[in-house]
């Protein structure tokens, strides 16, 4: 089940990877192809049952990813001219975030119960909205349901404080169901190009005065539950967690398939590597929707 790892100029960073079973999570795993991030690497993974069933997905940094992270703004990816000059300032016209798409390794993707496909990874050096919660530099660990040439069909534009255009915009904020999010989850407009709206969940600690660390996210459009998200701080990855958030669960889900119940944030001491991942994955069958 195990695949085999590309080598390149990562190549013991690579294999270890390849060797090392996360705590916790045992059984096989399989290594996505790796992108260089900081002074390292992150690429995705799976990990197994004995059966073949997934049991994990995931991100890993290596030991040194998260050293040199890129501080400016934007990768100048996603802008819109708002001043109609004919030209992209990165600090005002365009995302500010760096990001890296990350397809799971296909022995979990072409899994027909595994809604989770790809993953996408977003460093905001700055932090984001709103001021005073979520503006340390962290992390946004996406993984994604919706395919990903619909996802990055989300233009840029002028409306909404993440800028999409505006019929975008419109499509993302379309009510979900009720039975298809939790009850704690609220649409606050952060719809975001090349991404889709982020549901947020108010009652977390962040919005109790408690410093933010990390969270979790619903993403959705057009009515529908499109990623699952852990927003983390590089901070707090740095400080060799351990530690697993329970996942607040829709009372149904749209889609049949095998759906995570738990996100951890990990550190590998044998490889100083640090993982962010979905686990506890548990068979759900579709419901129809409840308006």
């Amino acid at each position: 089940m195990v695949r085999n790892c590309s080598l390149g100029s990562g190549l013991a960073l690579l294999l270890a990877a390849c060797a090392i079973t996360p705590q916790g999570s045992p059984g096989v795993q399989a290594l996505g192809a790796p992108s260089a991030i900081g002074n390292g690497t992150v690429a995705s993974y799976a990990e197994f049952d004995a059966s073949g069933a997934v049991t994990a997905i995931g991100v890993v940094f290596s030991a040194d990813a998260l050293a040199n992270l890129p501080g400016a703004h934007s990768d100048g990816h996603h802008c819109f001219d708002v001043n109609k000059d004919g030209k992209s300032d990165l600090d005002a016209e365009c995302a500010g975030w760096h990001e890296w798409v990350l397809p799971l390794p296909s022995e979990a993707s072409r899994q027909p119960d595994l809604p989770f496909k790809w993953a996408l990874l977003n460093w905001n050096p700055h932090g984001h909205i709103p001021p005073g919660v979520y503006d340390k530099p962290h992390f946004d660990v996406h993984f994604y349901i919706e395919p990903i040439a619909k996802v990055f069909a989300i233009e840029p534009g002028p409306c909404g404080p993440e800028r999409v255009r505006c019929d975008q915009f419109e499509r993302a904020r379309v009510p979900l169901p009720a039975n298809y999010m939790h009850a704690d989850f609220k649409d606050v407009g952060a719809v975001a190009p090349a991404m889709g709206n982020h549901l947020v969940d108010l009652s977390a600690p962040e919005f109790k005065g408690v410093p933010f660390t990390r969270t979790w996210i619903y993403g959705a459009y057009e009515g529908r539950v499109t990623f699952y998200e852990e927003m983390v701080t590089a901070a707090y990855l740095a400080s060799r967690p351990d530690q697993c958030f329970p996942i607040k669960q829709a009372p149904a889900v749209a889609l049949s398939g095998r759906y995570p119940t738990r996100s951890c944030i990990r550190h590998r001491p044998a490889t100083a590597e640090v993982t962010v991942s979905l686990e506890g994955f548990e068979r759900r069958k579709a419901a129809p929707p409840v308006r």
